[in-house]
């Protein structure tokens, strides 16, 4: 995206400081790939002065975190999910088109070591690609201390191929678990996707987010604002709300504010996946914000 259609620091912390302002207690920084951003550290340490101050976390690839975690964390970071689908160094290059799992390995080792705890993995069981290595996954990342999750495949991306009956549900990931792992489930899930369990009896958990097989908009909570400053009420939104133009034009927070509550109330009461006239919408993931 080039660079002006991209909502400068002072524009972003100013449109965050807003949300905060309504009452928004976290902020994630997502991607695409948020590391991109040299001024990275900079905008966290905008976020972090805000007050009330908000959780900051951040989801990357992990591919450039072990040159950054020191100094995000100084910034005021508090957490990182990190992308992470296998553990197989072939599989890895295959999927992601690059040999940088020695990277990616780094970096989560670099994050726990800066602090930024729990470490959270993210992770998307595809069919006849890594869905037979979920339980491999979740043991490395239980050697390692960090949190796993893992995500069904959701319709967005940027080739419009997803097809319902080929992802690999969340019962499916959970069934692939407990061919090795007792799960307890761990109530009172709240706002939060991931549906948790203890393994074999705890302290660490997995969690399986059932985005397309068990949703959970009538506890959604999250809103999304683009790099190029739209506002999505939903990640499967078909329309946003245009901020980037108003902000440039002159608009008064109060312009803002009545823009941003107006985009709320228009948040349907689901995301529809599987409704007759669903439509997968044109942004991929990777240019919405995960």
């Amino acid at each position: 995206m080039a660079k002006p259609q991209m909502l400068s620091d002072e524009e972003l912390l100013r449109v965050i400081e807003i949300f905060v302002g309504l009452g928004v207690r976290q902020v994630r920084l997502t991607g695409g790939e948020p590391l991109l951003r040299r001024s990275l550290p900079e905008v966290v340490a905008g976020i972090a002065r805000l007050r009330p101050r908000p959780m900051i976390a951040m989801t990357t690839n992990g591919v450039g975190l072990a040159r950054t975690a020191g100094a995000l964390a100084a910034a005021g970071l508090d957490r990182v999910n990190i992308s992470l689908d296998t553990i197989d160094r072939e599989s890895f290059a295959k999927l992601t088109r690059r040999d940088r799992l020695g990277d990616v390995i780094a970096g989560l080792a670099a994050a726990a070591e800066a602090g930024l705890t729990p470490v959270k993995v993210n992770a998307v069981a595809m069919r006849g690609v890594n869905d037979d290595s979920v339980a491999d996954v979740l043991a490395w990342c239980l050697d390692r201390g960090y949190e796993l999750r893992f995500i069904e495949q959701m319709p967005l991306d940027a080739q419009h191929q997803w097809q319902r009956d080929t992802m690999v549900t969340a019962a499916e990931v959970q069934q692939r678990l407990l061919e090795r792992f007792t799960l307890t489930p761990v109530p009172e899930r709240g706002s939060a996707p991931a549906e948790r369990f203890l393994v074999d009896g705890g302290p660490a958990t997995v969690g399986i987010i059932a985005s397309v097989s068990a949703p959970f908009c009538a506890s959604c909570d999250r809103v999304r604002l683009t790099a190029d400053g739209m506002v999505r009420n939903c990640l499967f939104s078909r329309g946003e709300m245009d901020l980037r133009g108003p902000l440039r034009e002159g608009a008064t927070d109060r312009d803002l504010v009545r823009l941003i509550r107006g985009e709320m109330w228009r948040k349907a009461r689901g995301h529809g996946i599987g409704a007759p006239d669903f439509i997968q919408p044109a942004r991929p993931m990777s240019a919405i914000g995960g």
